[in-house]
């Protein structure tokens, strides 16, 4: 049974790496942007990560362009707005497409597992996944949720 941690990803600097080295821990997967209407939500999975990662929470942001191009373009730039602007310590990973031909695997994975309203597609900017620890997808949040409305359920997994 295929599993988040049987991914890897894409630092922002190009490299690989898996996601079996979050093994054992719940995950918070969120598609983000820096020039979003819900971008001030860096500030609330910053603090879910600050609460909860002693207890084993790793938050996990990937930077989309895909909605109205509300990301910049240098990954570089991504990287530092989300530290200077947001305090964001949580890892953050090389910019992805969520949707379409090009959509990440871990994102099609994500989708596959946790469909939407109206369908598995991701609507917007700062969707949330919430992994358990065996790496399975439990729960789907819109972009609307606010990170704070997300913590029951942060908790019944840690």
């Amino acid at each position: 049974m295929t599993t988040v941690f049987d991914f890897t990803v894409k630092l922002p600097d190009g490299t690989d790496k898996s996601l079996r080295e979050y093994e054992g821990r719940p995950l918070l997967i969120v598609n983000t942007a820096s020039k979003c209407g819900f971008t001030p939500q860096f500030n609330g999975l910053q603090e879910l990560y600050e609460k909860y990662h002693d207890q084993g929470l790793e938050v996990l942001g990937f930077p989309c362009s895909q909605f109205n191009n509300q990301e910049f373009e240098n990954i570089e730039e991504t990287t530092q707005f989300c530290q200077l602007n947001y305090g964001v310590t949580f890892p953050m990973f090389a910019k992805v497409d969520v949707n379409g031909d090009n959509a990440d695997p871990l994102f099609q994975f994500l989708k596959d597992e946790k469909k939407g309203v109206l369908s598995k597609n991701i609507k917007w900017n700062f969707t949330k996944f919430l992994v358990d620890r065996s790496g399975n997808v439990v729960e789907r949040f819109a972009p609307t949720t606010e990170p704070k409305k997300i913590e029951p359920e942060i908790e019944k997994v840690l």
